[in-house]
């Protein structure tokens, strides 16, 4: 006993020094933070003052006293771009030229030191980001993609602050702030974001099943609305890339695997952020990721090293671009981004769609005509506390060799990266020349102007929460849950009766079931079983976002099957598969009553389906598959190509 107890003291002092020395260590990191973003702030000038002439009021961004022809709302875009360009320095056209996360906290501040929060996502991307004011201040950057998830208001007071600390730069330059996809139900940092604040609607794949492009159009709209409302101007989508590799973790985020299909809803979905053309109420859109990210090796994906090669044994390159061509282009996307991987064999080097000349000047600049934005994918030149980069085909190069190879390939904007000093020292030492980075700064102004950044960035914030998520907004997004579902079987169960006695698993919202049935805690007390079920997939946490990325089989273990059809087998039962990708469901399919597909619905949505108060007509976006066989057999660029698929590609029942 004295013995154990001499222990636990001596545990206890270890543990009174650990927490001694994390206090410590973190007052050091606090203090120099608050010091250094002291310096950082005092190196900005005053607000920008009011200038009337001829009954308008104008921004005087540069504080010198007159209207420059860059803060006349009144003068042609091309006009505003080359007065400004004229006044900027290489500083801060380098600044201009990158785009990475920014951090907020939840009074929506911009974070400059770390945090220590129980919200562990925003204080491990506290330690892991670089303070908002160093970026801002002395990187000059004003492109930021924001992570954090709250009310509308927190996050248009955030926008607000942000505008306010560039506003008072030398120039008055304001900042564009994008975003991954936020109204789906999935929450993955490396691809979309859930936030509760707006309204909520299918994924991408669901979007695809309605077959509606007016709806997609009008979703667009919405999400506009939504997105201008906190000052976000920039979307990083939609994903134009086809799903034709059914392993591929990533096609949650696709229209599906048909080329024209894709095509459609792309051009609807742009249509509805930017409206005809870019305009000051409009949101930009980043379509990718060019020139098709689909058909990768043994659908692994290039976020990671094992995934780096995109193949095309069916020869099938140019299917690819059809979504590209026709809808993102049809559309006049504002901008675009390519992919990790290496289009293998396709061009005469083997590198990432980034640094290849051929894929970005030849292909998309000469041929395909782009003249917008050209933005890489996130984290492609140098390492940080993110991860090593993602250079795939020129891991070998150095940090100021990878960007002259971005810049030369033709690409305007570096993702996920803040080393501006690199273009500077590249144009110093006259590897690049200053009007190669002209070429690129003009492309991305423009693009501020037409968004009206420079005229009015500021949102209003008690706006924001009756604009974002208010009800005409979530009612259509529930019409689209409801339309993207999809019957696969039903064996003269459904519509089911009301007032049914239900045992159900997988729901999240057991008060939704109140106006339809009673449910019961035992399988034996039930009329009818439901199961909600989501896509089978391979755990892995070998790398950073490894562990959101749902990769690997497609069918169940044996474990998982057993639970699931030891279940509905023991009364009528009707089975709801979440599908982010094709999942092998033969076995389950034989042994349910009712199957149905949903792609992000709610259990009230789903019960409207189930009771017949609707009927189901959405149809599936790519093919599911009979067996794993049949999977490892598929040409990774080829759609439609599953031998004896359980269910073809645009397969759906109805009542």
């Amino acid at each position: 006993m004295k013995l154990f107890k001499k222990i636990l003291k001596i545990i206890g002092y270890v543990l009174v020094v650990v927490v001694l020395a994390a206090i410590i260590s973190y007052g050091v990191v606090y203090i120099k933070g608050y010091n250094n973003s002291k310096k950082n702030m005092a190196l900005l000038g005053k607000e920008a003052p009011t200038i009337e002439q001829d009954g308008f009021k104008y921004r005087d961004l540069n504080k010198n006293g007159k209207l420059d022809t860059y803060e006349d709302f009144n003068a042609l875009v091309n006009e505003r771009v080359d007065d400004l360009l004229s006044q900027m320095n290489l500083d801060e056209k380098a600044g201009l030229m990158f785009i990475t996360m920014i951090n907020m906290n939840s009074e929506g501040k911009p974070i400059d030191i770390p945090v220590i929060s129980t919200n562990m996502m925003q204080m491990a991307f506290s330690f892991m980001l670089p303070p908002a004011s160093d970026m801002i201040v002395k990187k000059k950057m004003r492109s930021f993609n924001i992570l954090s998830s709250y009310d509308a208001h927190i996050m248009a007071t955030f926008n607000n602050t942000i505008q306010k600390i560039a506003e008072r730069s030398r120039l008055g330059i304001p900042i564009t702030l994008a975003t991954d996809p936020r109204h789906g139900t999935e929450n993955n940092p490396g691809a979309s974001i859930y936030t509760s604040a707006f309204s909520q609607w299918p994924s991408s794949l669901g979007l695809a099943a309605t077959r509606d492009t007016l709806l997609v159009c009008e979703f667009g709209n919405i999400a506009r609305q939504e997105y201008r409302s906190i000052g976000l101007t920039l979307t990083l989508s939609p994903m134009a890339d086809l799903a034709t590799e059914p392993r591929w973790g990533r096609i949650n985020g696709t229209f599906g695997e048909d080329a024209q299909l894709s095509a459609a809803i792309t051009k609807a979905y742009i249509l509805g952020f930017q409206g005809d053309s870019l305009n000051n109420k409009s949101v930009a859109c980043m379509a990718k990721h060019f020139s098709g990210g689909g058909p990768q090796k043994d659908g692994e994906d290039p976020h990671f090293p094992y995934g780096k090669e995109q193949v095309y044994p069916g020869n099938n390159f140019d299917y690819h671009l059809i979504p590209f061509i026709k809808g993102a282009f049809a559309a006049h996307t504002a901008s675009i981004m390519p992919y990790y991987g290496i289009p293998i064999d396709q061009t005469n080097e083997n590198v990432a769609f980034a640094f290849n000349k051929e894929i970005i000047t030849n292909l998309l600049r000469d041929s395909l005509k782009f003249d917008g934005v050209v933005c890489t994918d996130w984290n492609i030149i140098s390492k940080s506390k993110l991860g090593e980069p993602r250079s795939w085909g020129v891991e070998n190069l150095t940090t100021s060799q990878k960007v002259k190879k971005i810049l030369d390939a033709g690409c305007d904007q570096f993702g996920g990266e803040d080393i501006p000093n690199e273009i500077v020292e590249l144009v110093k030492a006259g590897q690049i020349s200053e009007d190669r980075i002209d070429q690129s700064v003009k492309r991305i102004l423009r693009e501020k102007f037409k968004l009206g950044l420079f005229d009015n960035p500021y949102v209003d914030v008690d706006k924001a929460n009756k604009i974002a998520g208010n009800n005409a907004f979530r009612a259509k997004g529930k019409l689209a849950q409801q339309k993207s579902i999809v019957l696969l079987k039903n064996k003269n169960l459904l519509p089911l009766k009301k007032g049914s006695k239900i045992y159900a698993k997988g729901i999240t919202n057991p008060k939704a079931f109140k106006n339809y049935a009673v449910l019961v805690d035992n399988p034996k007390d039930a009329d009818f079983i439901l199961n909600r079920i989501n896509t089978p997939y391979d755990k892995r946490d070998k790398y950073f976002l490894e562990g959101f990325f749902h990769q690997g089989r497609l069918y169940y273990n044996e474990e998982e099957k057993k639970e699931i059809l030891n279940l509905i087998q023991q009364k009528p039962s009707v089975v709801v598969v979440n599908l982010e990708r094709p999942a092998i469901l033969i076995e389950i399919a034989n042994k349910s009553d009712a199957l149905l597909a949903e792609f992000g619905a709610t259990d009230e949505v789903l019960l409207n389906i189930l009771f017949g108060e609707v009927k189901p007509t959405g149809k599936l976006p790519f093919e599911i598959p009979l067996t794993w066989e049949a999977v490892q057999n598929q040409l990774e660029d080829m759609p439609y190509d599953s031998k004896d698929p359980l269910y073809p590609f645009g397969y759906g029942l109805t009542y």
